[in-house]
């Protein structure tokens, strides 16, 4: 069993950052609506989610903001996160690959592919 690595919302916050600082220029560049926030929990009725996707896929935007779109938001979940990883290495492997995961979605990619590539 997995134990609970302690890591503070500071550097949770920062291993996000650094996830989204590896990811390629161009993908970055089509990030501009799109807030990514960390948030220590996820809802109560989904207590092992490590992150989530609101907002329209790129594949399906039809105007921007300017046709009233709200912004994309992608949250990243602290304690689930924690609660899975065992070290600092672990984290930041699992804080990247839900970036990865939930900027997929941002792209359209739903969650049958992610797995068939395998980021699930």
């Amino acid at each position: 069993m997995r134990g609970v690595y302690a890591m503070s919302r500071e550097e949770f916050e920062q291993a996000v950052d650094d996830a989204l600082a590896e990811l390629p220029a161009d993908f970055a560049d089509l990030l501009t609506n799109t807030a990514v926030i960390v948030e220590d929990d996820p809802p109560p009725d989904e207590p092992d989610l490590l992150g989530f996707y609101d907002g329209v896929a790129l594949t399906e935007q039809w105007g921007g903001l300017e046709s009233g779109q709200l912004p994309n938001v992608i949250v990243i979940f602290r304690n689930p996160t924690l609660r899975i990883c065992d070290s600092r290495e672990d984290v930041l492997e699992e804080v990247y690959v839900t970036v990865v995961h939930e900027v997929a979605h941002h792209f359209g990619i739903d969650d049958d592919r992610l797995h068939e590539l395998g980021w699930d």
